[in-house]
């Protein structure tokens, strides 16, 4: 399937209907998943399903999988939360830079959800809060000193790239 018929209505029904089955009870495999839909009239091959599931931000946890609107925080331990956060970063961030009391983390195009994601998930003490675009997240802390710390604190994930970081 091309990445034009994939993000077809086509794709955004299918995306739609996952959301309802996760939402109208415990589903815990994606193979109950792909079950459900097919009820539905929905057949989905497992691959596109794994791809739907990680566009979705949905999270297996142990009641099943949880919408993006069920933070995950609770289930995770602290040092998992952080490692998801350092996969989010050395995946998808291209450079770190303090900008006041803010912190801007430029990613390829639609990739600044899953780090805002993982960022607010990861409750990092300096953070007060995230907003994404399509390539950049901005991260908002208490004052300059506190971005700074942040901006060489993700920077330091960059390990598969380059670290940019500005202060």
């Amino acid at each position: 399937m091309g990445v034009n018929e994939y993000r077809s209505g086509g794709a955004r029904r299918r995306q739609q209907a996952i959301l309802d089955v996760i939402r109208s009870g415990s589903v815990r495999s994606q193979s109950d998943l792909q079950r459900l839909l097919q009820k539905r009239g929905i057949a989905v091959a497992q691959p596109t399903l794994s791809r739907d599931l990680r566009e979705l931000g949905l999270a297996k946890t142990p009641r099943g999988y949880v919408g993006p609107h069920d933070t995950i925080a609770p289930f995770a331990p602290s040092e998992m939360r952080e490692s998801r956060l350092d996969r989010a970063l050395r995946g998808f961030a291209l450079s770190v830079q303090a900008a006041g009391s803010l912190v801007v983390v430029k990613t390829p195009p639609a990739e600044a959800q899953p780090v805002a994601r993982a960022l607010d998930e990861a409750a990092v003490a300096e953070v007060a809060g995230t907003i994404a675009g399509d390539d950049t997240v901005f991260v908002a802390t208490a004052s300059e000193r506190a971005a700074r710390t942040l901006a060489r604190r993700l920077a330091a994930s960059l390990t598969t790239r380059p670290a940019q970081v500005g202060a």
